[in-house]
C-alpha cells in the first residue's frame, strides 16, 4: 500500500504530532467525505506500507521525526512545493527564504532523491508574468540545484466554487503561447540544473521542451526508495490526465488552513479553520473524536511488493 499524505491538506504542515501518533499506533481512522459519521480504519504498521508520499509546502514540523519514522522501518518521499507566490496567494506559507533553507536542510538528511520540486500550480496575471515566472523558476533552480533530481509542474486549474474575481486572477494570462513559452524556458533551465521536469495531470503535450507527463504518486521513484518491484495500477480516482498510481490518502478535505487561493481540497477556509480547532492529536482521526454513533469500517491492505521477481 502506498500512503499518501496527503493530497487533501498540509498534514507535513500542521498536523506532524498526530501523524507520528497515528504511525506509532499503528492504524488511522479516515473520514468519509460524503457520510461525515462514516470511518475507514487502515492499518499503517511497516508490513503493509511500502511508501508514504508526504505532500506539504512546509517540511520544518516534521523534521525532527524523520529519525524516527526511518527506525519504525517505514520509506517514504516528499512532494514538496515552493512557489514564488507571496502572501495575497499563499497566506500561511512561511517566508521563501525559510522554506529554499528547509529544502536544503531536508535534502541532506533523506537525499535528494526523495525530495521532489513542485512548482505548481503555475498561475499567470499582472502581477505573476510569464516573464516573471522564468525569472524566479530560473533564480530558485539554481538555489536548488544538488538537492533535487526532479521538478513537477502544472497550470493553475479554476473550480466552480470559485469567484469570478478569483478565476480571473489566478489565470487570466494563460494561453496556449504562454503555456509553451514557460515550458521552453523552463525545460532549459531545469536542464542546466541536473533536473528532469515533468507535469501533473496536464494533457498538453510539452515533449518537444524536455518536460514529460509525469506521476507524483511514481512507481519508478518508489521501486528506487524500497528497492524491489511492486504491482499497481493507475489510480482510477484521479483526472485522466494523472499517471499516478493507486495509493490511500489518510487526509481530509477543508483541513487546511494554509488559505492558498488556489487550492482544490478547501472550498470554505472558514470550514478548514474550524476544523483546525477541533483536532485532536491523540485522536485516531485527523478532525474531531469518533463518536458511539459513528460507524467504522476496517479496509483490507496489503503491501504492494511483487511476489514475482526483486529489482535488485
Amino acid at each position: 500500500m502506498i500512503v499518501s499524505a496527503s493530497r487533501r491538506g498540509d498534514i507535513v504542515a500542521y498536523y506532524a504530532p498526530w501523524f507520528m501518533n497515528r504511525l506509532r499506533e499503528g492504524y488511522v481512522l479516515v473520514q468519509n467525505p460524503y457520510h461525515k459519521n462514516h470511518y475507514t480504519k487502515i492499518t499503517l504498521t511497516p508490513a503493509v506500507v511500502d511508501c508514504i508520499v508526504f505532500w506539504t509546502k512546509n517540511p520544518m514540523p516534521i523534521l525532527e521525526h524523520l529519525q524516527e519514522i526511518d527506525d519504525m522501518g517505514y520509506r517514504y518521499y516528499f512532494q514538496f512545493t515552493l512557489t514564488p507566490y507571496g502572501k495575497e496567494i499563499e497566506r500561511g506559507v512561511p517566508d521563501k527564504e525559510v522554506l529554499l533553507k528547509a529544502f536544503s536542510t531536508l535534502s541532506e538528511k533523506i537525499e535528494n532523491d526523495r525530495v521532489i520540486w513542485r512548482y505548481d500550480p503555475i498561475l499567470i496575471n499582472s502581477r505573476y508574468s510569464t516573464a516573471h515566472h522564468i525569472q524566479m523558476f530560473s533564480k530558485m533552480a539554481r538555489r536548488l540545484k544538488g538537492m533535487t533530481k526532479r521538478c513537477v509542474i502544472s497550470f493553475v486549474d479554476v473550480y466552480s466554487w470559485m469567484s469570478a474575481q478569483t478565476k480571473s486572477e489566478l489565470c487570466s494570462g494563460i494561453t496556449k503561447e504562454s503555456m509553451e513559452c514557460i515550458a521552453e524556458a523552463f525545460g532549459q533551465i531545469a536542464k542546466e540544473n541536473g533536473m528532469q521536469i515533468n507535469t501533473c495531470a496536464e494533457e498538453a503535450d510539452l515533449s518537444s521542451y524536455g518536460i514529460g507527463h509525469g506521476a507524483c504518486i511514481d512507481p519508478t521513484v518508489i521501486e528506487e526508495i524500497i528497492n524491489c518491484s511492486i504491482e499497481a495500477k493507475k489510480d482510477k480516482n484521479q483526472r485522466p490526465a494523472c499517471g499516478c498510481i493507486e495509493s490511500v490518502d489518510i487526509g481530509a478535505y477543508d483541513s487546511c488552513p494554509g488559505g492558498c487561493r488556489y487550492c482544490y481540497a478547501t472550498k470554505s477556509q472558514a470550514v478548514a479553520e474550524k476544523n483546525r480547532r477541533m483536532h485532536v492529536s491523540a485522536s485516531p482521526s485527523l478532525i474531531g473524536t469518533i463518536g458511539e454513533k459513528d460507524k467504522i469500517t476496517e479496509r483490507q491492505t496489503e503491501s504492494l511488493v511483487s511476489r514475482q521477481r526483486k529489482m535488485w
